[in-house]
């Protein structure tokens, strides 16, 4: 039987991280947020709570319980939100200390998403306020060594995740990239610069992803470094190898409020994403609701039963079946995005259900 590339990303906050204590002071990440999480209209579910408790996530004991859990049900990939900020790493106990060294000895794997994106006081659940706490744009004199510290501590492994050998680098704000490294054509050389640098090291080369970015402060047509270069013309400028989502509300927005409508406004964009890339990996996210960080938000998306992701998760098969020439890879939101209100991990309204819906679709 055909084998699926199931692939959940991963937020590392739930461990103690130090430089962001300003935003969770009792030292066990944004578990303080999750803990504060309040209704804030009829039927709204929350607040969340985990079956499994409040876990360290960077403990290996726990990685390695969530990496076989993963597998049982047919995740076999994790996608790791990885943080660079002020020139140095962020959030990256949890991949060090608990996911590599839970996935020796097991089929499962990983890969990068660089979320370079600003980070701002979003993540400070007592304010609506986003002031900027750390900008996510680097220069190409950081890029450099950023990227050769990546290839020697990551790429070489043997749980890195690759397309064809090629270990995958995937990248949430491509104007984030574009505005730090100084324009497009000057980006292409540092992507150019990255290629050769991965093939000095012995390997194939590097597959580069793009998270599609829609209309929103993040785009393009924003920054001036863009020279009037559209959003559609920029995978093949930069010669990036694919292109999937991170989470249907950059797809969708909130304009529908119902899980079924939200999802098919969102699935609905991949044909005009395979206009854009030349590999396009579908993309299913649990839900969306963001109530808890924000305290004057008051909608999220509805109706979000693991029945209806179960349905998404079936869109998403029946599009890789359809391009059997590209890698079987589906990408999720997320493996525990709490706080976001999308999470395969179990919780006491639906127990292990999500889990069960990825099992059913995608499982040998």
């Amino acid at each position: 039987m055909k084998k699926y590339d199931v692939a959940a990303y991963v937020w590392p906050s739930y461990h103690y991280e130090p430089r962001a204590e300003q935003f969770w002071p009792e030292k066990d990440g944004e578990w303080y947020t999750v803990r504060r999480g309040t209704p804030r209209f009829p039927g709204h579910d929350m607040p969340r709570y985990p079956l499994l408790g409040y876990q360290d996530e960077a403990d290996p004991a726990v990685a390695r319980q969530h990496v076989e859990l993963a597998a049982k049900y047919g995740v076999n990939t994790f996608i790791m939100d990885w943080y660079w900020y002020e020139n140095a790493p962020c959030f990256e106990r949890q991949l060090n200390e608990g996911l590599i060294p839970a996935l020796k000895n097991s089929d499962s794997k990983f890969y990068l998403m660089w979320a370079n994106h600003d980070a701002d006081t979003l993540w400070n659940m007592h304010t609506d306020e986003h002031e900027l706490v750390w900008d996510g744009k680097v220069s190409r004199k950081d890029f450099e060594p950023m990227m050769e510290r990546v290839i020697d501590k990551y790429f070489t492994l043997d749980s890195y995740y690759t397309i064809d050998g090629k270990p995958v680098f995937s990248i949430f704000s491509p104007a984030n990239l574009i505005v730090g490294l100084g324009g497009v054509e000057e980006t292409r050389d540092a992507l150019d610069w990255l290629r050769d640098k991965v093939r000095s090291k012995g390997l194939p080369g590097i597959h580069i992803q793009f998270i599609i970015r829609r209309g929103n402060n993040n785009s393009p047509e924003s920054a001036a470094e863009f020279k009037g270069m559209s959003y559609a013309e920029l995978p093949s400028a930069l010669g990036i190898d694919s292109g999937t989502s991170y989470q249907f509300v950059a797809d969708a927005g909130f304009d529908h409020g119902d899980y079924v409508k939200w999802t098919e406004a969102a699935i609905g964009k991949w044909a005009e994403d395979e206009k854009n890339y030349p590999v396009v990996f579908p993309h299913a996210s649990i839900g969306w609701d963001n109530t808890q960080r924000n305290p004057s938000i008051m909608n999220a998306i509805v109706n979000a039963t693991p029945d209806a992701f179960e349905a998404c998760l079936y869109r998403a098969k029946t599009y890789i079946d359809s391009h059997p020439d590209q890698v079987p890879l589906i990408t999720l939101n997320s493996w525990n995005e709490w706080t976001e209100g999308s999470y395969l991990l179990p919780d006491m309204r639906w127990g292990y259900r999500y889990l069960e819906a990825v099992k059913k679709v995608f499982s040998n």
